[in-house]
Formats: C-alpha cells, structure tokens, sequence
C-alpha cells in the first residue's frame, strides 16, 4: 500500500504549526538547550550530521550557504573545526580518502 503525499492544505498547516509552537516557546523563554536536554537521545543522521554541525560551522567561518561553493580548501577547514570540537568528546572519524573510498567500493 502506498502513502499518499501530504497535501498542499496539510504543508500549510505543518509550517503555521512550526511557526506557532516556534513562537510559543521563544515567548516562554525555552530555547533549545531547555528543550533538548542532555537526556532527550536523538540519534545522528547524515542528514542532520549535515544541518546542524557541518552546515553551521560552513555558514559561520566562511560565510557560504550551500555546499555546492565550497572549495577543497573550505572543506578542510571546516572538517578541522568540526574535529577539534569533537575532540573534546573523545570522537574522531577521519575525513574519507580517495583509497579509502575505493576499497569501500570494492568490499561492497
């Protein structure tokens, strides 16, 4: 059975609701640190890996929104950032080389 695509009416309202519990809870003083707490688990994905630690530290340190003007430079520098920082949580995943990539496609 497949799922219908949510209609134009219910995107409205899906935005209107972000924009009003936004609103609510900027009102009441409770930003994000209150509301995602250390203990709420919210697990990684690439996608937000992409939003909320790549796309930040790209937009902040050199002023570029999209991914698509990024120089090999650029993405050194902000890996850099985003490795020192997570550094400090005991994390560190090498930024992928070409010979590894290539032995990914080859295992796979």
């Amino acid at each position: 059975m497949t799922e219908n695509q949510r209609t134009i009416q219910q995107n409205k309202a899906l935005h209107l609701y972000f924009r009003l519990l936004a609103e609510t809870l900027n009102d009441a003083g409770l930003d994000m640190r209150v509301i995602l707490k250390p203990e709420v688990e919210i697990p990684w994905t690439p996608k937000n890996i992409k939003e909320y630690l790549w796309r930040p530290v790209q937009r902040i340190q050199l002023g570029k929104k999209s991914s698509t003007e990024l120089t090999t430079k650029d993405i050194d520098v902000i890996y850099d950032t985003i490795n020192l920082h997570l550094s400090k949580h005991g994390v560190h995943v090498p930024f992928p080389s070409i010979e590894e990539m290539s032995l990914r496609q080859i295992k796979c």
